[in-house]
């Protein structure tokens, strides 16, 4: 019988720590070589490592949320034998693991069996005899059958029992006083708790990290994409070969293949620590896509290569595989540029973050149709606007001023994205 001591492996791209985000055994457990032990969350993505040898848990380290540094031990396992380690635990990519939630609901109220209050408690006196009518001047009982109250149920403090205005006032600010009981029942009470680990964690690191380091700047410009649309709608109609739907973006990843070379300050990586900028002759383009689990960012790569249909097909690739948790490392990492859009929901204007180490990130807000003036007419157009940031100490106002401009001419004048 012997006992091997796994530790937390080298996941690969000179990572040092990871994050636990899921065990895959428990205490006592038996597995067997390859199967999977645990999540890990680098930078990059999640990594599930298996098992190098056959045996029986005896022991596990480092709860979910927790970082662990390359070295640290994981697991120990009873082996039938002396375990030899395998050179590299595998790794392979996984679904990004859902951040544990630990709701904090409040505690349930205990109630007792229901008691009617008396009409003593509730300021209201019991009913009398039905043979004896209550004393009420006119008016009185106008005002009581308006508000419908039966005076037969309360008790006169005028003289010889008579009811009087002010009786009728005590009715009618004790029902105030249940109204507002029942509006206090009806609120909502409690607080759920939600662990920032996993992807949320880092994405939180991430844009902190941009923010507290680059000095942003962000240039905003309406573009005229009523032309742009037209084509669009246009190839989409008559589309053939299996080809798939255009959105936007193919169009706006093939103006940025058009004009990043005229600008290659802005497709760059900046090594803040080496004080070294990298400009990039390809362009590995970052989609920022939603996920259910937070933002992740897959790469369409070498974006100068691709037709616009192909671009259309990466796009929906590997958005596909962002979502279903799918993307590989390598699709969620190395792009020299990120594009941004929230579609129907994108607003004005935004100040999107900056994705370290590029220096510039391109966003688009919503198509609107707006009155314009074309030459000496008001006419509709579909308009849109690009908002784009980009990092102040490398790149200037005029270069990234010239880098949109000239983005917005290759917009407005599509046919040449074709060519």
């Amino acid at each position: 019988m012997g006992t091997y001591v796994f530790k937390l492996p080298d996941v690969g791209e000179g990572i040092a720590e990871a994050e636990i985000v899921a065990w895959h055994v428990e205490v006592g457990q038996t597995v067997k070589e390859d199967q999977p032990l645990v999540d890990v969350m680098t930078e990059k993505a999640t990594v599930e490592i298996g098992s190098p040898v056959t045996g029986k848990i005896l022991s596990r380290k480092g709860e979910q949320g927790e970082i662990a540094s390359v070295g640290d031990v994981l697991v120990t396992i009873a082996t039938e034998e002396e375990a030899t380690a395998k050179p590299s635990a595998q790794a392979t990519s996984a679904a990004p693991a859902e951040p544990a939630r630990k709701p904090t609901a409040p505690s349930p109220q205990e109630r007792g069996p229901s008691i009617k209050p008396s009409p003593e408690e509730r300021g209201q006196p019991p009913k009398p005899p039905p043979e004896s009518r209550p004393t009420a001047a006119p008016a009185v009982r106008a005002r009581a059958a308006a508000l419908n109250i039966d005076l037969a149920t309360l008790k006169g403090t005028g003289a010889e029992g008579q009811i009087r205005h002010a009786d009728i006032d005590a009715v009618l600010l004790a029902r105030q006083r249940d109204k507002s009981s029942s509006a206090a029942s009806s609120r909502h009470e409690g607080i759920e708790e939600i662990e920032v680990i996993g992807l949320r964690r880092q994405i939180a690191q991430t844009m902190l990290e941009a923010k507290r380091k680059i000095p942003h700047f962000s240039y905003v410009e309406e573009v005229d994409v009523t032309a742009l649309e037209a084509l669009r709608s246009d190839l989409n109609e008559n589309r053939t070969g299996g080809r798939p739907r255009l959105t936007l973006l193919p169009f706006l990843i093939r103006g940025l293949v058009k004009v990043l070379p005229d600008h290659p300050g802005i497709n760059a990586h900046f090594d803040d620590e080496a004080a070294i900028i990298r400009r990039h002759a390809p362009v590995h383009v970052g989609i920022a896509t939603q996920t259910k689990r937070g933002l992740l960012v897959p790469v369409v790569r070498h974006a100068e290569a691709l037709d616009i249909y192909d671009i259309a097909l990466e796009i929906t690739r590997l958005s596909d595989l962002a979502r279903a948790g799918k993307a590989s490392r390598e699709e969620l990492s190395g792009s020299t540029i990120t594009v941004t859009s929230l579609g129907a929901l994108g607003g004005i204007a935004a100040t999107p973050i900056i994705k370290p180490p590029e220096v510039a990130i391109v966003g688009v807000n919503k198509i609107a149709e707006r009155p314009m003036v074309l030459g000496q007419a008001i006419v509709i157009r579909k308009m849109m606007n690009l908002s784009s940031s980009f990092d102040h100490r490398v790149v200037d106002g005029f270069d990234a001023a010239s880098f949109i401009q000239a983005l917005k001419g290759y917009l407005e004048a599509p046919a040449r994205l074709l060519v």
